[in-house]
């Protein structure tokens, strides 16, 4: 099963770098040759584009949901009703939902399952490299989420 771990953002806009931040953290901890790790700035169409070939997904970036700053949250895409992740819809394209449904209409082979990592941000609009202290202090349990979902062969299980 081949699967594709992502962090998103924009790692020079403050806590919005909060997934390849994690996603360093998991590539010095993983050697597994059925996992592939990047890290990307875009969305929707794009970002599904990033998705075809692989089997399970799972993409890490700071959502703002009205939580404590840090908080770790895991979501299904196909289970969100709003889209509360940064980097998964916008206006000037399909949100991810959209955008996959799609690629699979047209053949494209896209997975099964989509795990979105959240953690919650603060500053996402300031020009930083450096995250604030709670999300920072985040970083190894959302990558310890990450290694978590990967033991898992077939299917995540959130409970």
């Amino acid at each position: 099963m081949k699967t594709l771990v992502i962090g998103l953002g924009n790692p020079i806009l403050g806590d919005d770098g909060v997934g390849w931040r994690v996603v360093e953290a998991v590539q010095e901890q993983i050697n597994d040759s059925s996992v592939d790790v990047d890290c990307a700035a875009v969305g929707g169409i794009t970002l599904m584009e990033h998705l075809i070939g692989y089997d399970r997904a799972i993409l890490i970036d700071a959502v703002i949901t009205h939580q404590p700053i840090g908080t770790v949250s895991l979501f299904r895409l196909n289970e969100l009703t709003e889209h509360s992740t940064l980097h998964t819809s916008s206006a000037h394209d399909a949100s991810l939902q959209t955008a996959i449904a799609a690629g699979k209409a047209m053949g494209a082979h896209l997975p099964h399952d989509v795990i979105i990592i959240g953690i919650e941000a603060e500053k996402i609009h300031d020009f930083s490299e450096e995250l604030s202290p709670q999300v920072e202090a985040a970083v190894p349990r959302a990558a310890d989420e990450v290694l978590l979902l990967l033991e898992k062969e077939t299917h995540y299980d959130l409970t």
